[in-house]
């Protein structure tokens, strides 16, 4: 995440690269909001910033490898200026520890997903010299220890983690190593942070966990689940929309669906990864979910909400995966028919359990993402080509690249652009698709900006 504050006159500044998920880049804001409080003020250039804090990601291929590549690059404005600090935060920091320390000396602190509102006081400490590893799961919670969120930056949309951690142990995931088990924030502070962010101008929420449909937060009157806490959010006076990502099929139960068929506000986009259509392949994944149970699951959703737009996550090339197997993820891939997917070939996470065992051979693999991205990208262009003559609500987000266009989101997550002299920024409108191109959409405005 790169800041446009300004530093004034005696105020440090801070550059953060945040890689990976968007769990990351809330928690690089809240980072930065942490350090703001300090007297530090984000900049874009890391050249010119008093501390440099990598915000890592464990998920994709060799993390670790591209974290150690960033510090090399660090290393001449280290030596060029010895003042400056550098921090590894994320789950590469929970996963390495101290051997980022060992490995990279120019480091002078290290803090993991679960403690980076300690990171102030560590600042502090490396500006007397002494460097410092957290990677502890604290009793406390770190939002109380944070300061107020400060959006009014960042445009009309924010994420707002509810969710954290996850205890599936997926055989290929590391997330309950890095994240811990699966803890849930307390109803009323989520809706105290929500509150906050509409009156600082936010009009578009995406609510965020490793699993966030398994959210059982402590409200007043018990445990809540993700479906009555998204209802409670839509009744705040100024929240125009509520998204929710990443999900587990076995945690989607009939009253979060419901909701999807009642609550005008929560979008109907719904990401939710199934990883292989194989059920031999799905059982030593550890998903604990069939591909008939995915699909039944689907069609119930499509029921309350037809129109909804689906996407979802794929591995190819897991190990053990035959032609077979793979055949039967394009089935159910042609059977879903998704308006986007991500998908990635295998690749092993040291500790986990997959990672004992002998992978699918390289160019195999590689021809089957090939294959499986090809359909896929076939089923996004379809979607997209379906919304041309269709009506669409967008909510303008930032300038386009040609003189007087708006770029923003449909309804559906589509990238949406208009030429239109009345279109802002944080307004949202009635907008008639004209044009589909390779990854957004292109439309004219028919309605009213509110």
């Amino acid at each position: 995440m790169d800041g446009d504050a300004k530093a004034g006159a005696g105020m440090k500044k801070l550059f953060i690269k945040t890689y990976g998920c968007q769990m990351n880049v809330y928690d690089s804001e809240r980072m930065a909001e942490a350090m703001g409080a300090e007297g530090y003020v984000l900049t874009e250039q890391a050249d010119e910033a008093d501390m440099v804090l990598l915000n890592t990601c464990h998920i994709r291929e060799k993390a670790s490898e591209k974290l150690y590549s960033d510090l090399g690059r660090l290393r001449p404005l280290k030596l060029a200026r010895p003042g400056l600090k550098i921090g590894v935060a994320g789950c590469v920091a929970q996963a390495e520890g101290a051997e980022i320390l060992r490995r990279m000396p120019l480091v002078d602190l290290v803090v993991g997903p679960q403690s980076y509102h300690r990171l102030p006081a560590m600042a502090k400490a490396a500006d007397a010299g002494a460097k410092s590893v957290d990677t502890d799961f604290p009793a406390e919670d770190k939002f109380d220890h944070l300061p107020p969120r400060q959006p009014a930056s960042r445009g009309p949309t924010a994420f707002l983690t509810v969710q954290e951690g996850c205890d599936k142990f997926c055989a290929f995931c590391v997330v309950p190593y890095t994240r811990g088990s699966e803890v849930s924030r307390p109803v009323t502070r989520i809706l105290a942070e929500a509150q906050g962010l509409v009156e600082k101008g936010v009009r578009e929420i995406t609510l965020l966990g490793q699993n966030v449909n398994a959210y059982h937060g402590e409200g007043q009157d018990g445990t809540w689940g993700l479906a009555r806490l998204v209802r409670a959010l839509a009744r705040i006076d100024g929240l125009e929309r509520i998204r929710y990502t990443t999900s587990h099929p076995n945690d989607m139960g009939d009253d979060l669906i419901a909701a999807h068929g009642e609550e005008a506000k929560l979008m109907p986009y719904l990401h939710l990864p199934v990883q292989s259509g194989s059920d031999r392949i799905l059982k030593a994944m550890a998903r604990r979910h069939t591909a008939g149970h995915y699909l039944r699951l689907v069609e119930r959703i499509r029921a309350a909400r037809p129109d909804m737009l689906l996407s979802g996550d794929f591995i190819v090339g897991f190990p053990g995966e035959t032609e077979a197997d793979f055949q039967a993820t394009l089935d159910l891939v042609a059977a879903v028919d998704y308006g986007m997917a991500y998908s990635f070939r295998y690749s092993p996470r040291p500790g986990t359990p997959a990672a004992e065992k002998p992978p699918v051979p390289e160019a195999e693999a590689a021809d089957r993402l090939q294959r499986l991205q090809a359909l896929l990208t076939r089923q996004q262009r379809a979607a997209q080509q379906r919304m041309v003559g269709r009506e669409v609500q967008v909510l303008f987000e930032k300038p386009g690249r040609e003189p007087g266009q708006m770029v923003g989101k449909s309804d559906y997550l589509h990238a949406v652009h208009v030429t239109d002299a009345a279109a802002r920024r944080g307004a949202i409108a009635r907008v008639r698709i004209t044009d589909s191109g390779p990854n957004s959409l292109a439309g004219t405005v028919t309605g009213a900006m509110r």
